[in-house]
């Protein structure tokens, strides 16, 4: 198991162009969507926007991870792990938490953009938890992506990846306030896994623990991306 984790981490850090753009861009949203017009941090618009693309680009990252699972089942890697004594439960896992090495520049990027270029100053322990919280809190999304990853082609991962990642972000309140969208709407984002993901940071941000909801939804998504990534994986076998 530690030796697959090391791989996977060595083989995902060689992705350099991916590191640079999946970071580049939630810093330059983040900066876009808080300086047009020039006005000050209203209402802590500032301060909110960048938990929220902090959060957005981790969402982006760890379901990347689903992308070069895909690209390995077309180039027989998975066929060569399964012959290996890794379960399919430890493989998953595995693949997850070396995924996870991707998410952790996108959001320190995002929060040294809203500390140097836009002025946003909280406690040195809500950085710390800030950071630690949003890393730990994409894993649900990495287990999403790489259920997409065995169960569809590369092409399809794609396409799948990147709808889930603007429905999160629309519906989940990561681009704009959830106050912004019809009621409806409204009720069903405050249950998404991306605005209870979200929630851990702006917890934070006001200076208190992320809500037993928050938690609790939180804990109901990552059991389930969890269950689809272990079926995916088991079942992807089938088209080797």
């Amino acid at each position: 198991m530690y030796r697959y984790l090391v791989l996977e981490v060595r083989r995902t850090l060689r992705d350099s162009t991916f590191l640079i753009f999946g970071t580049g861009m939630p810093v330059m949203m983040y900066l876009i969507f808080t300086n047009i017009g020039g006005g000050g941090d209203v209402d802590g618009w500032k301060t909110a926007s960048m938990v929220g693309m902090a959060a957005y680009g981790a969402l982006g990252s760890a379901m990347s991870t689903g992308t070069g699972v895909a690209s390995d089942k077309s180039l027989a890697w998975l066929q060569q792990l399964r012959i290996t004594p890794l379960s399919p439960t430890r493989a998953v896992v595995g693949r997850a938490i070396s995924g996870s090495v991707t998410v952790l520049p996108t959001i320190l990027t995002v929060l040294l953009a809203g500390a140097l270029v836009n002025g946003v100053r909280m406690a040195a322990w809500q950085w710390a938890v800030l950071v630690l919280l949003l890393w730990a809190g994409a894993l649900p999304f990495t287990l999403l992506g790489l259920g997409n990853g065995y169960r569809l082609t590369p092409q399809g991962t794609g396409v799948v990846n990147v709808a889930c990642l603007m429905g999160f972000g629309v519906v989940g309140g990561l681009w704009f306030p959830l106050d912004l969208l019809p009621g409806w709407l409204r009720s069903l984002g405050r249950f998404t896994p991306a605005n209870r993901f979200a929630d851990l940071g702006w917890a934070t941000t006001e200076g208190h623990a992320p809500g037993a909801t928050t938690l609790a939804v939180l804990s109901a998504w990552l059991l389930l991306f969890g269950a689809y990534a272990v079926i995916s994986y088991r079942r992807s076998a089938r088209t080797l």
